[in-house]
């Protein structure tokens, strides 16, 4: 394996930064008095696309210079993978001096730049998918013999969620208010309404489809399916416990889950992340097969390293409660995308697809708080601060992060997804970047 070169004209996109030249991630910034516009991480910089449309269009087939200078990626994510291939061929030549034309006029630094939502997210779907996480919340509900649903291991279980509500890294969320059971053992006796006093983060990673629309009763086989997702974010999946326990039969989660989801602005690309694949903590699907259109010939996934902080108002840090990894996901991306359209779905470029909660099988690889307190029955020390939890109180901050590491490959990071809970009630405006709102 070739070593790794640090880009000329980016010094500081060194191997182990996280937005080394392997990664080159897609994500909309603006600067001060500018509109949103597309760009690509490299180092601490962002390459500014729309100063590049002339060479990148003549350079790519395909490309056509609304898909490098709009301010959503849903352009880009509507063509074909040859497309974004294509792209990143001429980016990464750029970035490494192969060929010239990159120079500090193409650059701006990240310091200077407002991230916003990079797509307009049309739809967006969760799932279920990490076979730990279903087993220890099943064990938790129904007990260890009833842990998974008899259907778990046969399809990726799913629910459609809100897309209004899909905010960036650095967006307040609110406590909810709702419906809660007053009767914790007697359901019969009814509900109340006040705040959630059960607040949850859920650890997970979405996928943005790409390519061409697809028709109202067509679907997307296995064989394609990596040529329809566009790139990964990071996903925190704020949850509503004590609502959802009120709310969810028979149909699922609804207002639990519908008030804020959260996700990392830079898009990384299948491609940034082929180094990375890796089995995933299943390692076969054999008890059962799947169904034939479910059967993945490639089987697996990506060794993406991820982590939970939380940082309390009275503290002066913030403390790691969860390490995990992507890998602990039974069904892979290319599965849940076959089997959303697998009735005739169609699926539209920017639609939002998150993998579930991930966690792993060691207690501090849990990937929410409803796991790492074992549905309140421990405390959830927060590092050396002195502080525990069972749930998130008001004034929390939660930050997600996901990184990839390889020796003799460039590192590529995905940023964070950082979100600070505000107390039932407030008050929230714009805050000056799309997806982003502050108290």
């Amino acid at each position: 394996m070739s070593a790794y070169t640090t880009p000329p004209a980016c010094p500081s996109a060194t191997a182990d930064h996280p937005f080394s030249v392997q990664n080159l991630p897609f994500g909309i910034f603006s600067t001060a008095g500018t509109s949103p516009r597309v760009g690509v991480a490299l180092g601490d910089y962002i390459i500014d696309l729309s100063t590049l449309k002339d060479t990148l269009c003549a350079g790519v087939e395909g490309l056509q210079a609304i898909d490098v200078t709009s301010g959503s990626l849903n352009s880009l994510m509507g063509r074909e993978r040859k497309v974004w291939k294509g792209l990143r061929a001429a980016l990464t030549a750029l970035a490494t001096g192969a060929t010239s034309g990159l120079t500090a006029d193409n650059l701006v630094a990240q310091s200077d730049a407002t991230m916003h939502l990079p797509a307009d997210i049309g739809d967006y779907t969760d799932f279920y998918s990490s076979r730990e996480h279903a087993t220890n919340v099943g064990t938790m509900f129904r007990g260890p013999d009833n842990a998974l649903q008899p259907n778990w291991l046969h399809l990726p279980v799913g629910y459609h969620g809100r897309a209004s509500s899909v905010y960036l890294d650095g967006c307040d969320v609110v406590r909810p208010t709702g419906q809660l059971q007053k009767n914790k053992d007697n359901p019969k006796e009814g509900s109340v309404w006040g705040p959630c006093k059960l607040l949850d983060f859920e650890l997970e990673m979405a996928f943005f489809c790409g390519g061409p629309p697809s028709a109202p009763g067509a679907s997307i086989s296995m064989a394609d399916a990596e040529d329809r997702i566009f790139g990964l974010v990071v996903m925190n999946d704020w949850s509503a416990r004590d609502v959802q326990k009120w709310e969810y039969v028979p149909l699922g989660p609804f207002c639990a889950k519908n008030f804020a989801t959260a996700i990392s602005p830079w898009v990384v690309t299948l491609d940034a992340l082929e180094p990375f694949r890796c089995e995933t903590s299943a390692k076969v699907q054999n008890d059962p097969t799947p169904l034939p259109y479910l059967q993945d010939p490639s089987y697996g996934s990506y060794d993406i390293d991820l982590e939970v902080t939380i940082k309390g108002t009275g503290m002066k840090a913030p403390e790691v409660v969860s390490k995990s990894n992507f890998k602990n996901l039974y069904w892979n991306v290319k599965q849940q995308l076959v089997h959303h359209s697998s009735t005739g779905c169609n699926m539209r470029p920017g639609d939002l697809l998150g993998s579930g909660t991930i966690s792993g099988t060691p207690q501090d690889s849990f990937g929410s708080m409803l796991e790492l307190c074992w549905k309140g029955t421990r405390e959830v020390k927060l590092g050396s601060s002195g502080e525990v939890r069972k749930f998130l109180r008001d004034g929390d901050v939660v930050a997600m992060t996901g990184v990839c590491k390889k020796e003799g490959v460039g590192t590529v990071g995905f940023g964070k997804v950082e979100n600070e809970v505000k107390p039932a009630g407030t008050q929230l405006r714009e805050g000056g970047a799309k997806g982003v709102w502050k108290a």
